[in-house]
């Protein structure tokens, strides 16, 4: 499972333009299918792996995996193929040490050893330090640090297995992670979503700031994971209603992030040209939260997805042309 197939059949090559095109991914947990669906077509779109035509891969809990796994060198496909075995199995465990002993296999057997210096784009991997409340965001490159250079690491030090699960860690359905870094430092780290579960202001940052691009020369695409009516518990039962009440909270905390990074983006950098792709869905049958483990319906969200692109094709294509 750790390694990703050749890109004989995505053959475009690009030559560099002075332009830093960006990609954003949101958290959101199993709604990650509906992300895989608009980048099945943007990848397709530019026929080639999306680690070659984007600059910064940004990538918070569910998109960290993506974002990761992109700027590996994986196809959208081997992706999707990744999610269908393993998200629904860890989604559908019970307690909290069970999922979070399914992150870590998935993280390990996915992610191996490798670590940040093995990618081949520039990353940013999202958490949130437990402690203090700040991000702590792991990257290849030192030409995205913001300070600190004489002693920067790629990815502090940790493996992305580690940081994997530091950013998916969306505490308390899942344990907090401890990661230790090249430095010797122990940091407990939950889910990047409690900070920045949208992660684009992050991306533009890295860009202006730390690779000093002109925002004239930044194009930015930030792909979510669709807004769903809630599902009701199917059990009359308390501790399932707690439970359900318990996701709600986690989700409605999430979104409400990512809306409001989004609307501080618009103020801090509204002439930054950028594309948001995260429709919101009415229908009853696509009731659904961020623990759904129902693969028949992760798959409709993946169709959703392809029809939210389709919806944006032509703008998503001068953008990034």
């Amino acid at each position: 499972m750790g390694g990703s197939s050749t890109d004989s059949e995505l053959t475009a090559d690009y030559q560099s333009d002075g332009v830093c095109r960006v990609l954003a991914l949101d958290g959101g947990g199993a709604k990650g299918f509906y992300t895989l669906g608009v980048l099945k077509e943007i990848e397709c779109m530019l026929n080639c792996p999306l680690y070659k035509r984007f600059d910064l891969v940004f990538g918070t809990s569910t998109g960290a995996i993506i974002a990761a796994l992109i700027a590996l060198g994986y196809k959208i496909d081997d992706i999707h193929n990744l999610y269908k075995a393993h998200v629904p199995s860890i989604m559908a465990e019970t307690s909290p040490q069970a999922r979070t002993a399914a992150l870590a296999k998935l993280a390990k057997d996915v992610f191996g050893d490798k670590s940040f210096e093995n990618v081949k784009t520039g990353v940013g991997i999202v958490a949130t330090k437990w402690d203090i409340g700040r991000p702590m965001i792991f990257k290849r490159s030192i030409a995205q640090a913001h300070g600190l250079l004489g002693t920067f690491k790629p990815g502090f030090g940790v493996s992305i297995a580690e940081a994997i699960q530091a950013s998916c860690s969306a505490y308390p359905f899942f344990d907090r992670k401890v990661v230790t870094t090249s430095a010797g430092d122990k940091i407990e780290l939950i889910d990047g979503g409690y900070c920045a579960n949208n992660p684009t202001l992050y991306a533009i940052a890295d860009a202006v700031i730390a690779l000093k691009k002109e925002h004239k020369d930044i194009r930015v695409v930030n792909v979510g994971v669709g807004v769903y009516p809630e599902p009701k518990p199917g059990i009359k039962m308390w501790f399932a209603k707690k439970y359900l009440v318990s996701v709600q909270l986690l989700q409605k905390t999430l979104e409400i992030n990512t809306q409001s990074m989004d609307q501080i983006r618009e103020i801090l950098f509204k002439d930054i040209a950028t594309i948001r792709i995260s429709d919101t869905f009415h229908q009853p049958e696509l009731a659904t939260d961020l623990m759904e483990h129902n693969l028949d319906k992760l798959n409709k969200l993946r169709q959703r997805g392809r029809d939210s692109f389709a919806a944006n094709e032509t703008k998503i294509k001068e953008l990034l042309k």
